[in-house]
């Protein structure tokens, strides 16, 4: 099955929240409280995030952690590789020289057509988009809460 790691997911969770919070600085507290997740895991998350320069941090009373960058200018490919690394399906497909059957390989190409079409999928989608609602697809449903 291919997919992210818990840690990826909870990343893209903490850097929505922030998205959420426009100029806002946030506390990891906060952060941590408004995603769901405990408070160390939101700090780990946040040291990796700062070192990728995803979010920027400012100590003191007031302190907290905000969005490097305005959220159309983060993409899901940005976090992704900033926890994961290198976006690839091989390692072939990240980084060349890494196979001793590279020059004589049928698939390599296609694995790297593969690899290019997930990296643009990623690529399309900011932090700007995941605070939309998703689209209605057209013949579903709306939910309605019943009320009392």
């Amino acid at each position: 099955m291919l997919r992210v790691s818990k840690l990826t997911d909870y990343a893209t969770v903490v850097m929505t929240c922030l998205a959420g919070a426009g100029d806002g600085v946030l506390s990891a507290q906060v952060l941590a409280e408004r995603a769901r997740l405990e408070l160390p895991t939101v700090s780990k998350l946040l040291k990796q995030l700062a070192q990728a320069g995803l979010v920027t941090s400012a100590r003191g009373i007031n302190g907290g952690y905000r969005l490097a960058r305005a959220p159309e200018r983060i993409t899901i490919a940005d976090i992704v590789t900033a926890m994961e690394g290198p976006i690839g399906m091989t390692e072939c497909s990240a980084h060349a020289g890494v196979c001793g059957h590279e020059s004589h390989c049928g698939v390599r190409v296609n694995w790297q057509r593969i690899n290019h079409a997930i990296a643009s999928a990623l690529e399309s989608v900011t932090l700007a988009d995941m605070l939309k609602p998703p689209p209605r697809r057209a013949g579903t449903i709306p939910l309605r809460v019943a009320t009392a």
